[in-house]
């Protein structure tokens, strides 16, 4: 289990299903622009910061290759993590082919499983909705 202690003035910050790259890289784009604008406000009094999936539309990673483009959201991701606010990932539906480019590159850990936290004494249990929806479906079996 990760414990997360919030100091006073501090926050926890969550975000889904940005879909960055829908429909396509040039309408997306001010949406990209917006959340990063977002991250660079939150950065400001934030503890820990989650993002619950979908943050690209789609992402295929290889051994050596990431997918084209999304470069002013993994500058942003990568400064906010450098200032030691840690940034915690959770794949969704449209990135399951994440690999290892966001813990390498960005010092980011990425939770493909749910994963227990306790924030300010409370235990949460965080995951995607593909993942309660897989869960789900595994225990009606």
């Amino acid at each position: 289990m990760i414990e997360i202690n919030a100091s006073k003035n501090k926050r926890i910050y969550f975000a889904s299903d940005q879909h960055l790259g829908a429909p396509t890289a040039e309408i997306s784009m001010p949406r990209e622009k917006k959340f990063v604008r977002w991250l660079d406000e939150i950065k400001k009094d934030a503890e820990a910061i989650f993002l619950l999936g979908d943050l690209f539309d789609f992402w295929f990673e290889y051994k050596k290759v990431v997918p084209k483009g999304f470069i002013r959201v993994l500058g942003k991701l990568a400064e906010i993590s450098d200032s030691g606010i840690p940034i915690y990932f959770f794949v969704g539906n449209h990135d399951l082919w994440m690999k290892d480019y966001f813990q390498t590159e960005l010092n980011i850990p990425v939770f493909h499983e749910p994963q227990e936290f306790l924030i300010n004494n409370k235990r949460l249990l965080l995951a995607t909705a593909m993942v309660w929806v897989r869960m789900i479906m595994d225990t009606n079996a």
